[in-house]
């Protein structure tokens, strides 16, 4: 790998890192840089917008389009900086003695990004034997929405790609699965009264805590007796509640609580059956007792997340290539969740995980990742794009 190329990775990242494209704002500055960007080596791209219109992904192809191909996919949001410790500006590109960058989103997953947009150069002054598709999301790190319009267009094509990079950090090894994620917001609707009088009223927290009881015993559960993958960091699915809010004051019986909850589930497993399990807990047991008392209380369910998992064979085809790639014989899965179980529940195209980076660099303040690993990405990107073993 030339310090040159290098060099323009680490040009691109200082760009890409200093568009604060937190999910919560548009992306389409950064998108019109790389529209930019891409325009100037004769690419064309083109956007799903959103229903809002202030983001969009962006889709380009590089080589014979009517050819199947590889996607290298990313997204280009990243999560919030407040509140946290940063020892530098987070949007501007830093580099320490340790031959490490700096700033939000370089690991998750700008880093990644950058690598594929320094090699479209080179992609364009070669003959590809097969195209190299771009797919570049919003909204990955608030529950995989983005991407979406992307690969249901993408389901349709009638020349389906060979296989997907998605580059979410991985330390440059091929990942071949992560976890579905079902994640909810709970209201529970009570009836409120002095407390004093408390058994006359329908305390929402009380059976709020009830049915998060019920969650932790499913947790238990699935931690002592779950299947077991142990490739798995944590080898079992999971459940957890992390917001809990309700109530007024102490003499006044609470009339609403609000709690979300999330599983995290083994691909090999159903998230939905253990969905249902919370839902008919609050059906047949909680909500007979509430209505007792108050025939309007209720307990309702809001959908917050909905991805699938991420499962594909070691011995596949796409993953024997991968490997090769990477120049490893080993594979791993991630507890994290991430567009790649999209790209291929969705669109049926075989995907895994590699990218530059640790996921335990994510989401931190200072968020790092080492130069090593930006040359290491460029080398896989470059044999995945140019070697015949595809």
């Amino acid at each position: 790998m030339s310090d040159t190329r290098l060099a323009e990775t680490l040009e691109i990242l200082e760009a890409l890192v200093a568009f604060d494209t937190v999910s919560s704002k548009t992306n389409l500055p950064l998108l019109e840089y790389v529209e930019a960007y891409l325009a100037r080596y004769g690419v064309q791209s083109r956007r799903y917008p959103s229903d809002c219109g202030t983001k969009a992904n962006l889709w380009a192809t590089i080589g014979p389009d009517a050819l199947p191909g590889v996607i290298w996919s990313g997204h280009t949001d990243v999560v919030p900086v407040d509140g946290q410790a940063w020892e530098t500006d987070p949007f501007c590109l830093t580099r320490n003695e340790r031959d490490e960058v700096i700033g939000r989103g370089v690991t998750d997953m700008k880093g990644f990004l950058a690598c594929c947009l320094a090699l479209v150069p080179q992609l364009t002054e070669a003959h590809l034997s097969r195209p190299i598709h771009l797919c570049f999301s919003y909204d990955e790190e608030v529950g995989c929405i983005g991407v979406r319009s992307a690969i249901n267009d993408l389901a349709n094509w009638p020349v389906k790609p060979i296989g997907c990079i998605v580059g979410e950090p991985s330390n440059s090894g091929i990942v071949t699965g992560h976890k579905a994620k079902r994640s909810f917001r709970v209201e529970v609707a009570g009836l409120t009264g002095h407390s004093s009088l408390a058994p006359q009223a329908v305390n929402a927290v009380h059976f709020g805590a009830r049915l998060i009881n019920h969650i932790v015993e499913i947790a238990d559960d699935l931690e002592m007796n779950g299947l077991r993958d142990p490739i798995f960091s944590v080898p079992h699915s999971t459940a957890h509640v992390g917001l809990v809010q309700g109530g007024t004051q102490l003499n006044i019986v609470p009339e609403r609580c609000y709690f979300d909850f999330e599983f995290r589930v083994l691909p090999q497993s159903d998230p939905d059956e253990l969905v249902n399990r919370v839902r008919g807990f609050a059906d047949t047991v909680l909500l007979p007792l509430m209505r007792v008392k108050h025939a309007d209380a209720d307990i309702r369910f809001d959908i917050i997340t909905a991805f699938p998992g991420l499962d594909i064979a070691e011995d596949h085809p796409w993953v024997s290539s991968m490997m090769r790639c990477a120049k490893t014989n080993e594979v791993s899965r991630v507890s994290y969740g991430a567009e790649a179980g999209l790209f291929q529940t969705v669109a049926g195209i075989p995907t895994v995980i590699c990218g530059p980076g640790n996921i335990e660099d994510a989401h931190k303040p200072n968020e790092r990742l080492a130069i090593s690993e930006l040359k290491t990405c460029l080398d896989i990107l470059e044999r995945a794009a140019f070697n015949d073993f595809l």
